[in-house]
This record gives structure tokens, sequence and C-alpha cells, in this order.
């Protein structure tokens, strides 16, 4: 993905952003052996959750957030959180940093809420509370859940063991009729442990998805049936799946915009992580390389707004919908947060046959290869199929279509929402067939069929990639970009969330060199904000200093690797990366394998260069 903001790589550096710390473990890219967890103690990590102790470690937007004032009452004790209930527009808060430790299989936040209000209304919530966990959102409420006394609620937050984070409650009222959001006894207790696998492989492996959905008239709305066929590569056998229902995101867990029910196969477990992971146990331990296979019927309601999972008016983008596998390996499972500022995605080849019954006013954009057929009346039936590719996207609206072939023979489709004009539509058509072909002649042919670019200049991030399918601005720079992450992220794979260098700023690189440019003298200009900041870093540190996410993994990461070059030189270099797509095709880069290789391709030592240019692992 190229964020807006992330267009221009300008050498100045930015302001470090002043959000609150989310400190993950460093991504384990190394090939050693891993270290052993740590065993897990259980505790509880929330200080005066009771607010019966005064204030501290609580940091609150007034004096009297925490509170024995009348007009209110505690759950136990005599003090509690009072947030808003003022009447008038209004924002309180209040947080308090934790730290959960690893080896811990249970991390549960407990805490009471009680909301009263004098609002009427049935229908609109004007008035909200909003709990999170670092960046994740883990729950909302509003006017419209109040109740008469407290009520206790639980969310799953294991997905962030060894993690430091801020835990926060915001409440924001309107301009009138106040509601009151009060709490009390906060916790988060952990306990069990977590058994790592005995290897490294990663598993489930050789996953397939079968699934038929139904659209409603506008395309915002689907419902159907899911199916996954996995194996188990693993010497250790597989006692659950997790599946990640990353779209959830955008909706809270009260009102969920991705829903699985009536499940086959397993039973369905907790939700975690902000209710983007479903844990699935298996009937039984499933062996090494036995298979099995998981369904569920799947809900897909797409959210307003021009986003990569979101309807901008009539033009909806459904991208990381369907649900998919998530990877277990030597560290265990990844259960990473969903991140706005980037990518979370972490997936292993898979193949995809998608059927999508929908109206006839509609074009359907999709991941893969797609026929229409007929359906019943006034309505049509896409089905995309797709073969190892990492995830699957779609789009559903009165798009305009133009299509043509590359001079390579790719064939390419651009959808336009209104306003996009036909010049610039032929422009970005021209662009996709130039950057298909040239990536292609640099790292490798182009396996997935067609490619898909809906266009639509109101994208807030810029663009945004998925095998076969890219969404994107009229720009030719960021649509050669978003093409290169169809080598770059689709094909060679990598963990996003853990190192995104690992596609952005090889996707930025090979734009560079699509569009004739050499990045000279780039590096002279960087600047690092701390010695803790690294081309390598995760999402976890760039979400805490996302006002240099793009400088350092784009812009510094793309001008470490044209130094690479000109210490490699030029055809070393090209042969290095294709060999290194060749060799991971369909599969998973770390960091660790890339250096290696770099290495082998040439006499000169660059331990001196990775330390440099701040690539670790």
């Amino acid at each position: 993905m190229r964020s807006t903001p992330h267009k221009s790589f300008a050498a100045a550096a930015c302001a470090v952003a002043a959000l609150a710390a989310v400190t993950l473990p460093s991504a384990q890219a190394s090939a050693a052996a891993p270290a052993a967890p740590a065993a897990c103690t259980p505790t509880q990590v929330v200080a005066n959750g009771d607010f019966e102790s005064g204030t501290s470690p609580w940091t609150q937007s007034s004096t009297s957030v925490i509170t024995n004032r009348a007009g209110e009452s505690a759950h136990g004790g005599t003090h509690f959180a009072w947030l808003n209930g003022v009447g008038s527009t209004h924002t309180d808060t209040l947080s308090q940093s934790v730290t959960i430790p690893s080896g811990c299989s249970t991390a549960t936040l407990t805490y009471w809420l009680h909301i009263d209000t004098a609002e009427t209304t049935t229908s609109t919530a004007y008035d909200k509370l909003t709990a999170k966990i670092g960046s994740t959102t883990l729950a909302t409420y509003s006017n419209l859940d109040k109740n008469t006394g407290y009520v206790q609620k639980s969310v799953d937050v294991s997905g962030f063991a060894g993690q430091t984070v801020t835990l926060a409650f915001t409440g924001t009222e309107d301009s009138s009729l106040k509601t009151s959001f009060v709490l009390d006894d906060v916790a988060l207790s952990t306990s069990g442990g977590t058994t790592p696998p005995a290897d490294s492989t990663r598993t489930p492996a050789a996953p397939a998805y079968t699934v038929a959905l139904t659209s409603n008239a506008s395309g915002n709305g689907w419902t159907g049936h899911e199916s996954a066929t996995f194996t188990n590569a693993s010497a250790t056998a597989l006692s659950e799946v997790y599946l990640r229902l990353w779209d959830n995101y955008h909706g809270t867990c009260s009102a969920m915009p991705i829903t699985v029910s009536n499940v086959t196969g397993g039973t369905a477990g907790a939700l975690s992580v902000g209710c983007t992971a479903l844990k699935i146990d298996l009937p039984a331990p499933l062996p090494q390389g036995q298979s099995a296979t998981i369904g569920f019927d799947l809900g897909i309601t797409v959210p307003d707004g021009a986003d990569r999972f979101g309807a901008d008016g009539a033009f909806n983008n459904i991208g990381n919908a369907l649900p998919v596998l998530a990877i277990r390996d030597a560290a265990g499972w990844h259960l990473d947060p969903y991140t706005n500022n980037g990518e979370s995605f972490y997936s292993l080849a898979a193949d995809f046959k998608v059927t999508l019954d929908h109206p006839n006013s509609l074009l359907v954009p999709a991941t893969g290869t797609s026929v229409d057929t007929p359906g019943s009346s006034g309505r049509t039936i896409t089905t995309a199929t797709a073969s190892k590719v990492r995830d699957f996207a779609w789009a559903a609206g009165p798009f305009s279509k133009i299509s043509g072939t590359s001079p390579a023979g790719t064939a390419i489709n651009i959808y336009s929402v209104s306003g996009i004009s036909s010049s610039s539509a032929q422009s970005m058509l021209a662009t996709a067939k130039s950057a298909v072909d040239t990536h292609a002649a640099r790292f490798g042919a182009y396996p997935y069929g067609e490619l898909d670019a809906v266009i639509d200049n109101n994208y807030w991030f810029g663009g945004m990639e998925y095998p076969g399918f890219v969404l994107d601005l009229v720009s030719t720079t960021a649509l050669t970009h978003e093409i290169g992450h169809q080598w770059w992220y689709g094909i060679v794979g990598d963990d996003e969330y853990n190192n995104p260098w690992l596609d952005e700023a090889f996707a930025d690189y090979s734009t560079d060199l699509a569009l004739n440019q050499t990045g000279t003298n780039c590096w002279n200009s960087v600047s690092w904000a701390s010695s803790s900041e690294k081309i390598t870093n995760s999402m976890a540190y760039w979400d805490a200093h996302s006002s240099r996410y793009s400088t350092v993994v784009y812009g510094y990461g793309k001008c470490a690797l044209h130094d690479l070059r000109r210490v490699l030189g030029d055809s070393v270099m090209a042969k290095l990366l294709k060999d290194y797509a060749t060799s991971h095709w369909y599969g998973v880069s770390t960091t660790a394998e890339f250096k290696a290789a770099a290495q082998a391709a040439t006499s000169t030592d660059l331990t001196s260069f990775w330390t440099q240019h701040r690539i670790d692992g």
C-alpha cells in the first residue's frame, strides 16, 4: 500500500508523532533456532483498577474522571471513573500503560460499565465510549447501550501477549443531552501456558478456499458460505486453527462487518485481537501430512468510506473481507493486530474459487480470472478462480471499464468510478501494460492471468495491492508501485506486520527501476530520528511513529537497495533479485534470507553495509 502522505519521499525528516507506544518483540527473521518462550506467570496487570487508591497510574483528561461524587455510584467500593455526563460537546479520556506477559495462552480484559443518558433516540449514537488497547479498538458503546445497572464486559486480548500497550477509554459527547459512561473494577488477567511447535514449518499449508456469496442490490452486503481445506505440514499436530477476520477492525465487536456462523469441521472458539481472529478447535489433533476442511456461513457488510474495505458512494471495495487461515510457525500463531498505517497480512499461497452472485447493474472486478454467466432474473454470476494467491479481493459497482493486453500478453482491465475521465483511464491502462511487462522482465513472468485495477481519486490511502487486483489513484508512480507488489508480497510473500520493508521497499525500488530512476545520492539525505529507528522495524514500531513510516520503510528502504546495487553492480543486483524471486516463488521471504542471498552474490563483506543502512535480521 502507498498511503497518500507517503506519495513523496523527500529527504527532510518528518516530526515523530506523539502516539502511544506499542512495543512488540523483534521479528524472528533469523535462521537461528528460536528461543524458548517465557513461562506464563498468571497475573493481573491493571493497577488500581477499582480506583480506590487515588488516580495513579491512570492518566485522566481531568481531575474529575476518577471520582466518588454524587450522581453515580461505584460497582464496588466508593470510587469509579465517570466519563462525560456534561450535556455539551466534551471528550474525556482515561488510560494506563500495561505490560501483558509473554507465554500466556489467555489474557482477558474485563470491566464493569454503566451507561445512562438523557438522549431519547433509539437509532442514533450521539455520544460514544471507545475502549482501545494500543491502536486497536476493542469495543465501542453509545447512548443506545444505556442500562439500569453495571454490566461486565469481557474481551480476549491474548493476541497482545509479550507487548507493552496503552489501555485507553475515550468518551465523547455531542452538543446536547448528556450521556454518562461509568467504569469500575477494570482488570486484565493472564493465565495458561503455550507450547510452541517443535519445528519452524509454516502451517496450515496448501490452503484451498471455496466461496459462494450473494450480494444485495447495491453490492455492499454479501451472504453465503466459505470452506477452507488445509494440510498440517508441521511435525506438531494441529489442535486448532485461526481465521483472520481482518475487516472487523472497521467495526466493533458488537457490530462486526464480518460475521462467521454455523461452523462445521470444528468448533468456534473465542474471538480475539479486536475480534479479528477467530479460534476454531478441531475435532481431534491433525497429524503431519493430514488434511482437514472447515466450513462456515459468512456475512459481509461494507461500511461507508473510500477505503480498501469501504463504499465510495455506489462503488464498493471489498479487500481482506474473506476469512483466511492464520500461520503457525516456530514463534507460535501469528495473530498480530490490524494496522491502518500499512499492512498486517501474513498468509501462505492458496487456491481460491469464488462465486459472486450480483445484480446485472454491478461490475465485479476480482482477484484471479473471472467468467460471467447469467444468474436468476436480472443477476449475473461472476466466478473468479485464482491459483497460488495470498488473498482474494473484489469490488462491486457501476464502474466504467476499458480493457487491453500488454505486449507480453497479460490482459488488463481498468475499472473507473464516476469522475475519472476517459483520458485518465486510458493513461492508467497504458501504465498498467508497461508496468506489468517491465516488472515481469526483471523478476519473472506474471502468473495471475488477468490484472484488474480500480481507479478512484478519493482513496485516502493512495493505492492498495491484492493478487491480480489493485486499488489506485490516477497516478503513474502509484500504479507502477502497486503492480510491483504483485511480485513483492504476492509472489514473494512476507510477514507484512513484522517485516514491512520486504514488500514496500522492494516495490518502491522496482518502481524506480521501471521509471528509469536510479536513486542517485538519495542515501545522502538520510537522517535518523532516533537510535531505535531502523528500516527493518515492525509495524508495531511504525504505528507508534507513524510520521516516519513512509520516510524510512519506503524512502530509506529503496535507497538502501539502490546502494546495494551500486555495491554489487547493476548486472549482479539484477540477477540477485531475479534469482531470489525464483527461489521464493509462492514462498515467504525473510530479511535473513535476503541478506544471505546478497552476501552469496559478492566477495565483498556486506556486514558494514547492513549496519550502515540499519537492516537487521
